[in-house]
C-alpha cells in the first residue's frame, strides 16, 4: 500500500494525457459545441415544423363598442433540442383578423426570408391589442361594425395552418 502512495500514481498532473479530472468538470470540447447548429443539421426540417404548436388566446369572447381586444399568441418547442424554423419573409409570424393580416388591407412590403429559433423546450409569448379598427390606406383607417370577428395568428410560412402553425378564435363585438 505505501508503494501506492510514493509513486504519486494518486496525484498526477492535469497536463498529462489520461490523467484523472476533477469530479464534474467538462472536457473543453464539449463546451464548443453549438447544439443549436447540430440540431439543425440532424433535425431534419419537416419535423421541426410539426414540434412547433402555435395558439391564440382572449381572455374573454365578448366585448362592448370602443374596447380592445387583447390576445396573446404561444408558441412552443416540444423538442429537447434546439431548432431554428426557416420562414417565407424577415417577420417570422404575424396575427389576422377575418384573414386580413394586422387588420391591414395595405400590403406590406415582401423582404427577404428569416428564420425563428427556439431553445429545446422553449415558450414564446406575445401579446398583442386588436383595436377593432381596419386599415383600408396608408394613412385611413376604418372602425370594424358589430360582429363575429376571427383573430388568427401563424408562422410565416407556406401550409401554415395545415402544419399546425396557425391557431385561431372567435370574439364578438357588441354594439353597446
Amino acid at each position: 500500500m505505501r508503494r501506492i502512495y510514493d509513486s504519486g500514481a494518486l496525484h498526477r498532473d492535469d497536463d498529462e494525457p489520461g490523467a484523472p479530472t476533477e469530479r464534474g468538470a467538462r472536457p473543453q470540447a464539449a463546451r464548443s459545441i453549438d447544439g443549436g447548429v447540430w440540431s439543425d443539421r440532424l433535425v431534419p426540417t419537416w419535423l421541426r415544423y410539426r414540434a412547433v404548436s402555435v395558439d391564440i388566446e382572449v381572455p374573454q369572447t365578448e366585448y362592448p363598442a370602443g374596447t380592445e381586444v387583447p390576445f396573446v399568441v404561444t408558441m412552443r418547442n416540444a423538442l429537447p433540442v434546439p431548432i431554428t424554423l426557416p420562414t417565407d419573409s424577415p417577420r417570422p409570424w404575424t396575427w389576422y383578423v377575418d384573414g386580413v393580416a394586422e387588420a391591414s388591407h395595405v400590403d406590406s412590403v415582401p423582404g427577404d426570408d428569416g428564420s425563428l429559433r427556439f431553445d429545446r423546450g422553449e415558450r414564446k409569448q406575445f401579446r398583442r391589442r386588436w383595436d377593432r379598427m381596419f386599415r383600408v390606406s396608408d394613412d385611413e383607417w376604418e372602425p370594424a361594425p358589430a360582429g363575429e370577428y376571427t383573430i388568427g395568428a401563424g408562422l410565416s410560412v407556406a401550409d401554415a395552418a395545415e402544419r399546425g402553425l396557425y391557431s385561431e378564435t372567435t370574439v364578438s363585438i357588441s354594439d353597446q
